[in-house]
């Protein structure tokens, strides 16, 4: 592929995927463009079914892609793969590990396997936080403790890219809070990562950039403070919300909707609600601007998408939410 530089990690275009039936043809990725650059937490983010999986498996070479090209480390992939893979972990599929052996036991066996030796473990162990529990047997991990002895497992390498398809996935609240750490942490210690979910809240809480996914195609992509951008509404509470209507709209300005007592305006700049408000004798009891996050940014991206699948939303209150 051209125009590769030092800081991009992950770079596809034009990629694309079929599968054929006695239905015919189905598109699982369609012409995806997707750009990872060193150092970021990318989230892949898109419903289910949208090619979150199909992509990374093509880029693991564990699935052919029907056209396009894709590079990791500016090296073209497939072709190059056992070139690159030392320097790529992943946790695509349910991990195998030995049930009646301890975490220890089981990351042992696989630090042989790949030529290293008991100090990779004992930091591994660490980064995902589980010292002291490696010494306990397998079977009797939780969920988000066997996903953690995973990514732990793909850390033996001591990889600079670590790609993670729904990591979070089947979790409680707990193990996604305990994850989520794990990631975090390895964005901090400048592990380039690659997060595909379908939960926008994980996306948001962890992610330095994102790329949106609709119908196996790119429907957005950036930093994530670029994909929320800045508030250009606000939120206008009052006793008396027709007469707020009236003095804002003859101002000039916008208002786009009712949420419960309050009014919503477009606009940047609350000075301008106040000085409206103020000159038409109504009085403001609540002024707060309308913070944008990934879920607007969906919905506003893919409103005319028909996309298949279901996106997980945060649910109001809550808390929190194999290797190779």
């Amino acid at each position: 592929m051209s125009g590769e530089t030092s800081s991009t990690v992950i770079e596809t275009r034009g990629l694309r995927k079929e599968f054929s039936g006695r239905k015919g043809t189905r598109v699982a990725v369609a012409d995806l463009d997707l750009t990872v650059r060193a150092g970021e937490v990318h989230g892949f983010l898109g419903p289910n079914g949208s090619g979150k999986t199909t992509t990374i498996r093509m880029l693991l070479g564990l699935a052919s892609a029907t056209a396009g090209e894709m590079a990791i480390f500016g090296q073209t992939v497939p072709r190059a793969l056992p070139e690159v893979m030392a320097r790529v972990g992943a946790v695509v599929e349910s991990p195998k590990f030995s049930p009646n052996f301890t975490g220890r036991q089981n990351l042992r066996l696989l630090a042989r396997s790949v030529g290293v030796g008991d100090a990779r473990v004992d930091r591994a162990v660490e980064t995902v936080g589980l010292t002291g529990r490696d010494r306990e047997r397998y079977k009797t991990y939780s969920l988000g403790m066997k996903q953690r002895l995973a990514i732990a497992a793909t850390l033996l390498k001591d990889p600079a890219l670590l790609i993670l398809d729904e990591p979070t996935n089947g979790l409680d609240p707990s193990g996604i809070r305990e994850v989520r750490e794990v990631i975090r942490g390895l964005g901090d210690a400048g592990v380039t990562v690659l997060l595909s979910s379908h939960i926008l809240a994980e996306v948001q809480q962890v992610c330095t950039a994102a790329t949106i996914l609709g119908n196996g195609r790119t429907l957005a992509s950036g930093s994530v403070a670029e994909l929320i951008g800045t508030s250009t509404s606000q939120r206008v509470v009052t006793p008396d919300l027709a007469a707020a209507r009236t003095a804002l709209e003859a101002a000039g300005l916008r208002v786009t909707g009712q949420d419960g007592p309050a009014l919503l305006v477009e606009t940047d700049r609350p000075a301008e609600v106040t000085r409206a408000l103020g000159e038409a004798g109504v009085w403001l009891t609540e002024l707060n601007p309308v913070r944008a996050d990934l879920e607007s940014i969906f919905l506003e991206v893919t409103q005319s998408e028909r996309l298949g699948g279901q996106i997980a939303w945060p649910t109001p209150g809550a808390t929190d939410g194999g290797p190779a």
